[in-house]
């Protein structure tokens, strides 16, 4: 089999899958035909092609291949008659997929491949009209739902599909910007289905035994499996030892009666025995004792970045009508893999400040209000897909909040109180709102610049908050401060005294992140060039300066229009937000821009 770009990939049915398998292609630079009896269903998929084009494509490695062009068809044998790959996405009924290959093993060339997009069906109950020729080139190519899951599953027709149709339609679809992965055996439920089946198997029998709940479940998993260090299953059992974990299945066998045959039996014959018992063994476990070599550089460098929660706060030139400036500002869901930048929340009042609860599932966010002066800053929170919305602290509790973070261990939101010249902290649902620090509390302190909060992070481990004072603007005044989480017994937070200055004479040092495991501490400074609008961070397992009291700041990057928000990632890379439009993501000391516009971004979290 020999892939081509001259000769068609056909596609056939223009329903939500096949517009989406349609798209992949193209955007790999293959030309496609999309063939449905429907007329309406064809304009539905160029509709659909045309408008998510650029998703599709950013997918694609670098450099973008130049996309394909595409036609439509009603007619089958039109459609197929140049074909070197066909892929079927028609409905889930096995006649009509059996006599939809039949069909296009008569009209389409001898060397054609023929996939199934189906989940549910494996490819060799549907080559009872196709030639025996034939069989060896066909396969099943389950699509899950690009752009958003690009994972494609291959899998053999009854053990017959060649060796080189599995690989090089592996390449191709590498090509388009999926991951694909081979079955080496025909399987029903291919490899991710027979997973999911197992995982609903087990869910289902904790609820009907009424073990747990599903919200119960839901925090496990997320907890376990979906923070930025949780390891994949097989990573997961090799850590564990798989000893361990042949012992901990011998007590589900005993109780449930379970075959073993294919589980603790062949995981003792086929690893323990052999002295593979896991990552803490000379000769591994499920994965060899020392990780393959990547076959490409660039692949690290492709790593999939996160889906990144930004505030607009409605100060830029996407909004035309300044008079709207007050309730202009929004929160966006940005997905650098596609470049799709969707609004969650509208309508909110100067935003500043965001995180996530990954406990929670929900976003936090600081409204400063319809003005700085107006003393009419909230607190709010919603689903991570921007419904339930809810107020935790109303209009006026607060005068300014400002940069936001959130302690999910505890379910407390932390910010800063910028014209109100305080650090604050309350529960989830708003509840128990106190003041932590404070700065000044007479008008006349507010007129004080160097008294305004700004900044915000924790240090969980070692029980600290750090906050910056800003300064007046450009005025190299600015200072960041660290205090213990919970105020001193007896003391307040206007007289506490376990305040430490870190740092003094910054430009104008705004949002703060913490490395709480290397105890490295960053922020963003949007004072004057060239020591300001720049991202810094400092040491602080490092003694003063000899010829100062404070701490080394090194200089990571440079040169952002005015940055404010940050956010550092599971790997160390560091997310910036600025007024000017941009965001950042910042890596081994190289600024990469992920996203520009007209927007004023205050705010980021992922």
């Amino acid at each position: 089999m020999t892939s081509s770009q001259t000769r068609p990939v056909v596609v056939l049915g223009a329903g939500i899958l096949g517009r989406r398998i349609a798209s992949v292609f193209l955007a790999g630079g293959y030309i496609v035909h999309i063939r449905d009896p429907s007329p309406q269903a064809l304009t539905a998929a160029t509709e659909f092609i045309d408008t998510h084009h650029p998703a599709f494509t950013a997918l694609t490695p670098s450099p973008h291949p130049t996309s394909g062009n595409y036609e439509t068809f009603t007619d089958l044998p039109m459609a197929v008659a140049d074909a070197w790959l066909v892929i079927e996405a028609v409905p889930e009924i096995l006649e009509l997929k059996t006599d939809i290959f039949g069909e296009v093993d008569r009209y389409a060339p001898a060397d054609c491949v023929l996939a199934s997009n189906s989940s549910s069906y494996k490819s060799g109950l549907m080559v009872g009209k196709v030639g025996e020729s034939r069989k060896g080139q066909v396969l099943n190519m389950h699509f899950t739902m690009p752009p958003e899951i690009r994972t494609v599953e291959l899998m053999t027709c009854a053990g017959v599909t060649r060796e080189e149709v599995l690989e090089e339609t592996r390449r191709v679809l590498v090509r388009c910007g999926m991951v694909p992965v081979i079955a080496r055996k025909e399987s029903t439920g291919f490899i991710f289905n027979r997973l999911w089946a197992a995982i609903k198997r087990e869910i289902l029998y904790i609820l009907a035994e009424d073990v747990s709940s599903p919200e119960e479940i839901d925090l496990l998993w997320t907890n376990m499996f979906q923070l930025p260090e949780s390891l994949p299953p097989c990573r997961l059992m090799d850590k564990i030892g798989l000893t361990t974990v042949a012992l901990i299945e011998d007590n589900y066998i005993q109780e449930r009666g379970l075959d073993s045959s294919m589980t603790v039996d062949w995981l003792r014959e086929n690893y323990i025995e052999k002295g593979k018992t896991g990552s803490s063994s000379e000769k591994g476990g499920l994965y060899d004792p020392t990780p393959a070599p990547t076959t490409a550089p660039a692949q690290k460098n492709r790593k999939q970045t996160p889906p990144l929660y930004l505030l607009d706060v409605g100060l830029g030139s996407n909004n035309p009508d300044i008079t709207q400036i007050p309730t202009a500002g929004r929160i966006l869901r940005f997905e650098p893999s596609t470049g799709e930048m969707k609004t969650l929340v509208d309508g909110q009042s100067l935003p500043d400040g965001i995180d996530i609860s990954r406990s929670a599932s929900r976003i936090f966010w600081t409204n400063m209000g319809r003005a700085t002066s107006t003393h009419d800053g909230s607190v709010h929170s919603a689903k991570l897909d921007g419904s339930d919305v809810q107020t935790l602290l109303s209009s006026g509790s607060v005068h300014t909040p400002k940069q936001l973070v959130v302690d999910d261990r505890a379910e407390k939101v932390y910010f800063c109180d910028r014209e109100g010249m305080s650090v604050h902290r309350c529960n989830f649902d708003g509840s128990q709102h106190e003041i932590l620090v404070q700065t000044g509390c007479t008008s006349e302190d507010r007129g004080d610049m160097t008294r305004w909060c700004v900044g915000i992070t924790l240090d969980r481990i070692r029980g600290h908050i750090y906050w910056t004072q800003k300064g007046p603007s450009k005025a190299g005044k600015g200072r960041i401060f660290r205090a213990g989480i919970d105020l001193p017994a007896g003391e307040t937070a206007l007289n506490r005294t376990d305040i430490e200055l870190l740092l003094d004479g910054l430009p104008e040092p705004i949002d703060l992140e913490l490395d709480e495991q290397k105890h490295r501490l960053y922020w963003t400074d949007r004072g004057e060039h060239p020591l300001g609008c720049s991202l810094n961070s400092v040491d602080l397992n490092m003694p003063p300066q000899p010829k100062s009291r404070f701490l080394k700041v090194k200089v990571i990057a440079r040169h952002f229009n005015e940055p404010i928000g940050l956010k550092l990632g599971a790997d160390g890379e560091l997310y910036v937000v600025d007024l000017g439009g941009s965001v950042y993501c910042i890596e081994n000391g190289k600024k990469t821009h992920l996203w520009r516009d007209d927007a004023c971004y205050t705010g980021i979290s992922l």
